[in-house]
């Protein structure tokens, strides 16, 4: 499912951001939008087109919770990667998955390709 897809990654910690880049990359994405604010990521939702995206929740003294909304509003879909899962009530957006920090990659892209096919387990929902 990740097969030529172009891919949204909002992430504020550098080494992360390259990792998830070259993860999802691996995985067949054909483009990965890497972004470590949040106003560089709410410019990319709109002039890209995106089959996906992976949001760390916490962005320095910002929450990626705009991110989520515009997204959610053009019915893209995402994966929460965060190490705030505690923190944050994501209930907003139940047909996006939670992952807690770390993860091992498999996780990642699975949860990633489980958003992007619609088929969200209730069990998995946030």
């Amino acid at each position: 499912m990740l097969e030529g897809a172009r891919l949204l990654v909002v992430e504020d910690d550098i080494i992360l951001l390259m990792e998830l880049e070259w993860l999802l990359g691996d995985a067949g994405a054909e483009a990965v939008l890497a972004c470590g604010t949040v106003g560089d990521a709410l410019a990319a939702v709109e002039r890209e087109s995106l089959a996906g995206a992976v949001l760390d929740w916490r962005l320095g003294g910002e929450t990626s919770a705009p991110v989520a909304r515009r997204l959610a509003l053009l019915k893209i879909p995402f994966i929460f990667y965060t190490a705030q899962t505690g923190m944050a009530d994501f209930r907003e957006w139940p047909a996006s998955i939670v992952v807690s920090k770390p993860a091992r990659p498999r996780e990642i892209v699975a949860a990633l390709r489980t958003v992007m096919s619609g088929a969200v387990p209730a069990a998995r929902r946030a």
